[in-house]
């Protein structure tokens, strides 16, 4: 059976994107940072996306500019597997991307069925928080980031019940992150 992780950046105050939907507040040019993501990035796998964030990724790693400032990872996230959510889109135009349309607690349990590389999730907060009620996230990896917004979007926007979770490792890093992963807690 396929797992499915969550990647998230959030904020010290729990937001994963700012009041105005922005997450470039996020991304950090640390050579430690840098290396763990690209490690990340390399390990193989697919990506689950919502709409907005699939826009927002293959309006940026198909570019030279990706491929300039961060070959490893723009190298990854252009060949690996991507599953966009959407209602709308019939075309999508980044490589190895297939619409999932319809149930989407019913299709990503039929993904994780399927055979092929387990699957995460990075931004896509409303895909998350359905999905974790569903019960259907293996992990949650999250980075805390060090900055405050003071407004935004939180991460579980929406969760009708509590999630109970373990945290299974952590690591920091010299630019201030922290790196944690947390595992549903099975009742």
């Amino acid at each position: 059976m396929r797992r499915l992780t969550v990647f998230n950046n959030v904020s010290l105050d729990g937001y994963f994107t700012d009041a105005t939907g922005d997450m470039s507040w996020a991304h950090n040019n640390d050579p430690e940072w840098n290396a763990f993501a690209a490690e990340n990035a390399s390990g193989g796998g697919a990506l689950l996306l919502g709409r907005i964030t699939y826009d927002l990724m293959a309006s940026f790693w198909p570019t030279p500019k990706a491929m300039e400032t961060m070959p490893a990872v723009a190298k990854g996230m252009n060949t690996m597997p991507k599953y966009v959510v959407s209602r709308t889109l019939r075309d999508p135009t980044w490589s190895n991307t297939t619409v999932v349309n319809g149930n989407l607690a019913r299709a990503v349990r039929t993904l994780k069925q399927e055979s092929g590389p387990d699957i995460a999730i990075l931004g896509s907060g409303t895909i998350v928080s359905q999905l974790a009620q569903e019960g259907l996230i293996d992990e949650f990896q999250i980075v805390v980031q060090p900055i405050a917004l003071g407004s935004g979007r939180t991460l579980f926007e929406g969760v009708k019940q509590k999630l109970r979770l373990r945290r299974t490792k952590s690591r920091t890093f010299g630019n201030g992150n922290v790196f944690a992963c947390y595992e549903p807690v099975v009742r």
